[in-house]
């Protein structure tokens, strides 16, 4: 218990300095997510065992921190691919309860954890699905995420048939990606003419943890 309360406050702490405000409900949400993220990495490989920092701050605020720079809408639907344990996608839907996350994973043990922490904390607005993001059929979306390590022209293939005019791409990647950059802009032509444009913001102000961290944002 004084753990989850230290975890609460420290939560409370990086939220208030990003100017992003939350409910106590909401802080009670996403740090019980957070243990119960711990709890099943110790079944399934969801997040690295030998983490560096607190998962609430690695995982949870990490994930947070895209909705800093593209705060989400009511009835906005997003599309996270290979979300793993939930990442983005359930920190994201705790934040913002009138979005519509869709989760999908090819892994099906990764989504049978996924769907059952989302029962658990009685999260109505997300669903995660077992799936190939190949396989994805007859669907359409504002916003994808991606917190993979594939490379931003992979991702910006994935992303681009799904996304409505004017949708974007939000990744939260590391390393020097001026070329990873370029290249996903001089391959658009192969992906439905995505992206148009892309940004790309450090986010080390927020954490040390995140020194070499960036957010990007493709924009269709």
């Amino acid at each position: 218990m004084k753990r989850q309360n230290e975890e609460t406050d420290s939560l409370c702490e990086l939220c208030s300095h990003a100017n992003l405000p939350l409910t106590p409900f909401q802080y009670e949400q996403l740090t019980g997510y957070a243990s119960l993220l711990e709890q099943w990495n110790r079944k399934i490989n969801l997040i690295s065992r030998k983490e560096d920092a607190p998962v609430i701050i690695k995982h949870v605020f990490h994930s947070l921190l895209m909705g800093i720079f593209h705060p989400f809408s009511a009835g906005e639907k997003v599309l996270d691919i290979g979300t793993g344990g939930g990442l983005p996608g359930i920190p994201l839907a705790i934040a913002w309860p009138d979005t519509r996350f869709l989760l999908v994973d090819s892994t099906g043990k990764k989504i049978a954890a996924c769907q059952a922490m989302l029962k658990e904390l009685n999260i109505t607005n997300a669903v995660a699905v077992h799936s190939r993001v190949e396989e994805l059929k007859g669907l359409s979306f504002d916003t994808v995420l991606s917190r993979q390590v594939a490379q931003l022209e992979q991702l910006c293939g994935y992303a681009g048939r799904f996304l409505k005019p004017g949708g974007v791409l939000i990744c939260l990647k590391g390393g020097n990606l001026k070329d990873e950059i370029k290249t996903a802009l001089e391959a658009s032509h192969t992906h439905y003419g995505f992206p148009v444009s892309v940004e790309h913001y450090p986010i080390n102000r927020f954490s040390p943890f995140f020194a070499e961290k960036e957010i990007v944002i493709a924009r269709k």
